[in-house]
């Protein structure tokens, strides 16, 4: 009787691993199947794609594809952002900072900084770069960036604040200048040197070469210009405010021997300034 109920037990476990055995055979081809059909779709969806993209390459034509570049378009729309953000094509100011006059006229500023007697080789060093390179970006003579600086800040005392609150070499005025519209692109710390020089020489430039709403530049005198830069457009401010331009011009002609290398002030600062840099004679008759 033992004999007899063991046997059938014994084959119904063999019976149920055969039918196990069966079930996962199945289970692993439907797998191997769902993956083919899955690299065969994924491979479907890249043909597709790939089409779709030359389809488009082909067929069609970009927004701005006689529009100009993106930053001619932003001058045309929003002149004031793109003073800011890309006054000067890139290459060109890295093509003007490569040349052997980007370094004669940083070096000519570094000697007369260091003239003065108020900085070190180090500090001098760092002041004419920045001062140099701002004003290669915004198309303004370095000389009369230098003359601006001692007429503000004749110590160079990167913290100085004036009685109204003007900061840094070029005294800058925060109450007016630090928006986010500016902040964003030159920098909130105007006692940093870096960031006061950039904020000055955006400003001389906006006052040398203010725009017209479409987005024209044109060209201010160099009184008008310093006299816009110390905010003595009335005259009733400051007192006396109206010598501004003859104080940055005596110190232009008295300290910057080496910046303007013996010219006179008109040719040191009035004449344009990236036209000479770009190859162009400036002293060529039209």
């Amino acid at each position: 009787m033992t004999e007899v109920i063991g046997t059938p037990e014994r084959r119904t476990g063999s019976d149920r691993r055969a039918s196990g055995g069966d079930e996962g055979r199945g289970r692993r081809e439907r797998k191997q199947t769902s993956a083919l059909a899955y690299v065969l779709r994924s491979l479907a969806a890249v043909v597709v794609l790939l089409f779709i993209i030359i389809f488009a390459v082909r067929h069609t034509r970009p927004v701005y594809a006689s529009s100009g570049t993106v930053v001619e378009q932003l001058r045309k729309r929003a002149p004031v952002a793109a003073a800011v953000i890309a006054p000067v094509e890139s290459s060109t100011v890295a093509r003007l900072m490569a040349s052997p006059k980007y370094q004669d006229e940083k070096r000519n500023f570094f000697e007369d900084l260091m003239r003065t007697g108020q900085l070190d080789s180090a500090r001098a060093d760092s002041i004419a770069q920045y001062a140099v390179r701002e004003a290669y970006t915004r198309g303004i003579s370095p000389a009369i960036v230098f003359g601006v600086m001692l007429t503000e800040n004749a110590r160079f005392v990167s913290k100085a604040m004036s009685n109204v609150g003007a900061v840094g070499l070029m005294q800058v005025y925060p109450k007016i200048w630090l928006k986010k519209e500016f902040s964003d692109s030159l920098g909130k710390d105007l006692a940093s040197d870096s960031t006061n020089v950039r904020y000055g020489v955006f400003i001389l430039d906006k006052y040398f070469h203010p725009r017209t709403r479409s987005g024209d530049v044109t060209e201010r005198d160099y009184r008008s210009a310093l006299l816009h830069y110390n905010g003595c457009v009335s005259g009733s401010n400051t007192p006396n405010c109206k010598t501004y331009p003859d104080k940055v011009r005596r110190y232009v002609e008295a300290s910057a021997k080496s910046i303007c290398s013996g010219r006179g002030f008109y040719d040191c600062i009035a004449k344009p300034f990236i036209a000479g840099l770009l190859g162009d004679d400036p002293d060529k008759t039209p």
